[in-house]
């Protein structure tokens, strides 16, 4: 297979008198992420299908939206076909959706699942995890979308009733296990290629977020948008393992206290994948520190090796 051509962005030279955006936020250090995962972001962010598509789809996704939601008062209320959402979506992703939104996409199973179980083994009250790892888009046909929202209630729900079972509170502990924090191996030359992969990841998810909630009962579909606002959870749950609280600025999905609308439920969800992939790339770093001193040791909010 030939090697995927540079994003125009690293490609064309830089002109002075008409700066790269893209560029800009490439050679950008203030967000940690690797390389490799910024520039298939912003490859995928600069594309033509992004800037000409998105703003058509996304008002048509949300009036879906409206209009499913009318529909559903009058269907039953257990209404559900996930197996059905779950083939659609795989067929979708395999035949539309650009090489590089496909490797995000899996990438943040793998992600996800590694934070929770840094998270899990890290609190003084353990807990276990469901990882979720798919090696392949065909293997999302396991409910994998579902499975997704579903573990991270579960987590919240499993943590908070062992920690107040035992009268404890999240905290530093002495010692960070890092161990389950790893590359998920994914590449992103193995991604579908073919001529109709174009549709960047926003478009993506704003189409399927409709059929989504069309093929979910409203339970399932509310539950996923709000799983959402449990980035600032996760992200108070590691700040306080790591006590380093100023890097919950990156993570903005607003309280989780307060139930947002379900029609911004495609943005959110971007940013929750955003949110994962820099919050794991700075456990990465933490995981590299200790290895290069043993021990890793936050003062201030930074991670330092002895």
């Amino acid at each position: 297979m030939s090697k995927k051509p540079l994003p125009d962005f690293l490609a064309r030279e830089h002109d002075e008198r008409d700066p790269s955006p893209w560029l800009a936020l490439w050679l950008d250090q203030s967000t940690p992420l690797p390389d490799a995962v910024k520039t298939a972001w912003l490859a995928d962010s600069s594309s033509a299908s992004r800037q000409f598509l998105l703003p058509f789809l996304r008002p048509l996704a949300r009036t879906f939206i409206i209009l499913i939601q009318v529909c559903k008062v009058f269907v039953p209320r257990n209404w559900s076909h996930s197996g059905l959402l779950h083939n659609v979506l795989v067929w979708g992703l395999k035949r539309f959706v650009s090489p590089e939104a496909n490797w995000l996409i899996l990438r943040h199973f793998h992600l996800g699942s590694q934070v929770l179980g840094f998270i899990g083994r890290n609190s003084p009250a353990p807990v276990g995890t469901t990882p979720l790892e798919p090696a392949d888009i065909e293997a999302l046909r396991d409910h994998l979308f579902l499975k997704h929202d579903l573990n991270l209630f579960n987590f919240v729900i499993r943590l908070g009733e062992a920690l107040r079972a035992q009268g404890l509170e999240l905290r530093k502990p002495e010692h960070l296990d890092l161990t389950m924090l790893r590359d998920p191996g994914l590449r992103l030359e193995d991604m579908p290629h073919g001529r109709l992969n174009f549709l960047d990841l926003q478009s993506a998810i704003e189409l399927f977020t409709p059929l989504y909630q069309l093929l979910l009962t409203d339970n399932d579909f509310w539950r996923a948008a709000n799983s959402l606002q449990l980035d600032e959870t996760v992200g108070i749950y590691c700040a306080t393992l790591l006590a380093a609280p100023e890097h919950l600025v990156l993570v903005n999905n607003k309280h989780p206290l307060v139930p947002l609308s379900t029609l911004r439920a495609g943005h959110r969800l971007v940013v929750h994948g955003l949110s994962t992939e820099m919050l794991h790339a700075l456990l990465m770093r933490f995981q590299a520190a200790q290895a290069e001193g043993g021990v890793v040791h936050t003062t201030s909010g930074d991670a330092t090796a002895e």
